[in-house]
């Protein structure tokens, strides 16, 4: 068996083949029997130190924690990730039962995967600080958190902690300045336990939802563990809590609800249900969703990579985050390529391409295909801007046609063979100078806005007046409906009578010359003029 061996820790050896009682309805194993003939197997007796096996490849110290939480104060966890198991230690033997108990009747699952519970043969656990430091840090951080959310948690009995009133949570996210997919949701929320449902919805000019977990503990974890954290470095933080309702009602599987049960269920409002696993924008078409201000882009989520984040509950947060807390949704090692179609084949080019998606991330490679030329691949540098461009430029309009854009299955884009003539149709933008997002700090990154009519411009030459610039504007296939120069005339405002006008708009004229060195720089706006 996988993982059935005696494991070495400083105080012996839990004898996984000696006996002990393994909570699994996988399991059959009795207090009084075996379940193979070489098997002898005699019940453990309580211990507030539960054992835990099987547990998948990379699982993080906070998962394994968020398996005892639910029952009483943590106070102490042993990883042996080369074994798949850990130790966990509760802070009374009372919560110890209790989650055996409970892990008796319903499996317990970490990342969908059901593992193994037992009572240890220790009866404490003895950790050399210096081996167990990470998982030491992020035990504190998630104490902190713990006593923060559960003011009776110091009991740490079975009563300290009170069941989830609902397998249900309603999620508020806060400072939403880039938009939260339901695929997000799920990811993030999956690591507890299984979703079955995901409504969500805009109320009060917040965007919120509803999750609806299998079982009512799954939905405990998750609000003891993620309420208060943030998705994206220092914005979209999550504000968790019970449901009044107890099952959730959808209607339809698209980019506002799921039933994952229901895979059958129709897209409704005339959606193509093919693209909903794709994670469309959640919020409808990215020019109406409410961005009311503008936030700093992270290049990767801010607990994925373990930066701090800011939070009610920051101290935590932050500590957490520094010992590699949960990876939330989970983005950091996904790929950066995306696939676009419904192109005008007669009008798109690489360059085109590399200048729009470039809005929202750093573009290395740009391949229209070959034998379908309404589509191309584009590379981005990580799975975070491919994710943010996804959000922003699916189902928008360029040059006439809506087009659709989907994380693709490639890990990259291929360059065509030396020698082979493609025709232009692949081009390698990774040395480009006009890359927005190389720069660390760089402004750039708190100016990323859904397309929108208006557009903020940058660079402009003293000599050139606002008749210059709606001239020129015009001359790109649209109508200026307005124009507004910032006070020191070196940037300003200009509003085209559509946000197609202003995609083509941006498309010819970012990076265009201007004269005596100073090339213009086009983004998208959040204001009005």
């Amino acid at each position: 068996m996988d993982g059935d061996v005696a494991v070495g820790v400083k105080r012996g050896s839990d004898e996984l083949l000696s006996g002990s009682h393994y909570n699994s309805p996988n399991s059959s194993v009795t207090s009084n029997g075996s379940d193979s003939k070489k098997l002898r197997v005699e019940e453990n007796p309580p211990s507030r130190v539960i054992h835990i096996r099987k547990l998948p490849n990379e699982v993080s110290e906070t998962e394994v924690i968020a398996l005892g939480l639910p029952f009483g104060k943590v106070t102490n966890i042993l990883m042996l990730k080369g074994k798949n198991q850990a130790f966990l230690e509760m802070g009374t033997e009372e919560a110890a039962i209790t989650m055996v108990n409970y892990y008796t009747t319903v499996t317990p699952q970490v990342r969908n995967v059901p593992v193994f519970i037992q009572y240890s043969n220790h009866k404490e656990l003895k950790t050399d600080s210096a081996l167990n430091q990470r998982a030491q840090a992020v035990l504190q951080a998630v104490s902190a958190v713990q006593d923060g959310s559960s003011p009776n948690s110091e009991s740490g009995g079975s009563e300290s902690v009170l069941p989830a009133p609902s397998p249900v949570l309603r999620i508020i996210i806060d400072n939403m300045f880039y938009p939260v997919t339901l695929d997000v949701l799920q990811q993030i929320f999956s690591k507890f336990g299984t979703v079955m449902k995901i409504i969500t919805f805009t109320k009060n000019n917040q965007f919120q939802a509803l999750l609806q977990y299998s079982e009512p503990v799954n939905a405990q974890q998750a609000k003891l563990s993620l309420d208060g954290q943030n998705i994206y470095n220092s914005c979209c933080t999550l504000r968790i809590d019970y449901s009044k309702l107890v099952n959730l009602n959808v209607k339809y599987n698209n980019d506002k609800s799921r039933d994952y049960t229901r895979p059958e269920l129709p897209a409704g409002d005339g959606q193509d249900s093919s693209m909903n696993k794709d994670s469309t924008s959640l919020l409808g078409s990215p020019t109406a969703a409410p961005f009311s201000s503008g936030g700093g882009y992270s290049s990767s989520l801010c607990l994925a990579q373990g930066r701090g984040a800011i939070s009610p509950l920051s101290a935590a947060a932050a500590a957490a985050a520094a010992a590699g807390r949960v990876a939330l949704a989970g983005h950091s090692g996904s790929s950066g390529v995306l696939l676009v179609s419904n192109l005008n084949e007669e009008m798109v080019t690489p360059q085109s391409l590399f200048t729009l998606f470039g809005v929202y991330g750093d573009v290395q490679r740009v391949k229209i295909l070959f034998n379908k030329k309404d589509s191309a691949l584009i590379q981005l540098s990580d799975g975070n801007q491919a994710q943010l461009a996804m959000s922003h430029l699916n189902g928008q309009k360029m040059y006439g046609k809506i087009i659709r854009v989907t994380l693709s299955k490639h890990q990259t884009v291929q360059l065509p063979r030396d020698g082979l003539d493609d025709q232009g149709l692949t081009k390698d933008f990774a040395n480009s100078p006009l890359h927005r997002f190389k720069k660390p700090g760089s402004k750039n990154f708190q100016n990323i806005f859904p397309p929108s009519a208006t557009m903020h411009l940058s660079n402009i030459p003293e000599d050139v007046t606002e008749e210059d610039l709606r001239l020129l504007f015009s001359n790109a296939g649209g109508t200026v409906k307005a124009f507004k120069f910032f006070q020191d005339r070196k940037m300003a405002l200009l509003q085209m009578a559509t946000v197609e006008e202003a995609i083509q708009a941006l498309i010819d004229l970012h990076n265009y010359d201007m004269g005596g060195g100073h090339r213009l720089r086009v983004s998208f706006s959040k204001s009005t003029i």
